[in-house]
């Protein structure tokens, strides 16, 4: 789609520089050329972009509000990522005052960042462990994990990336 989008963008160019019927261009016709210039690298750019699948696997279990979340960062791309932190977010308020890993830093009072670091392409990260205690003790929490940087490196499937898992407060483990 992109490249007959560009292949009409170089056709009115040219059709705009050379004049129709031997008139000679106007001068839009030079910022019409630099437009179609633009639109050329900027796609020759897009197709060397590194991109990046991120994808988190593990399981949850919850207990009587304390919440258990071990996960493995993947990076099933095929570009290699400097620097990546995932946002896991809980449906219910966190407990003031708790000890995370030294990756990982409280955002408001429902969400955790962690750093992930840097993935190489196709490669797997190191395992992550979190133990949180909810304010309250509810029946269920609902977690979502959401990239939220990847070092500048595109990722077309962010959306999809965004994982949701509900952790019933049974000790059952959910994996995902």
């Amino acid at each position: 789609m992109r490249r007959m989008r560009i292949a009409a963008l170089c056709g009115a160019a040219v059709v705009t520089a050379v004049g129709v019927g031997g008139v000679t261009p106007a001068a839009g016709a030079v910022r019409g050329a630099e437009a179609v210039h633009r639109a050329e690298v900027h796609g020759a750019e897009a197709a060397h972009r590194a991109e990046a699948d991120l994808a988190y696997h593990g399981s949850v279990d919850m207990v009587g509000g304390q919440v258990d979340v071990r996960f493995t960062p993947h990076n099933e791309g095929p570009g290699a990522v400097p620097q990546s932190v995932v946002r896991i977010r809980w449906s219910e308020a966190l407990e003031d005052g708790q000890t995370l890993p030294a990756n990982c830093a409280p955002e408001g009072d429902r969400a955790v960042r962690c750093r992930v670091g840097p993935l190489g392409a196709n490669e797997i990260g190191e395992p992550i462990v979190l133990r949180v205690r909810l304010r309250e003790v509810p029946s269920e929490v609902l977690l979502e994990f959401d990239p939220v940087g990847s070092g500048g490196v595109v990722d077309e499937t962010r959306a999809a990336e965004r994982q949701r898992v509900l952790a019933l407060d049974t000790g059952d483990t959910y994996y995902f």
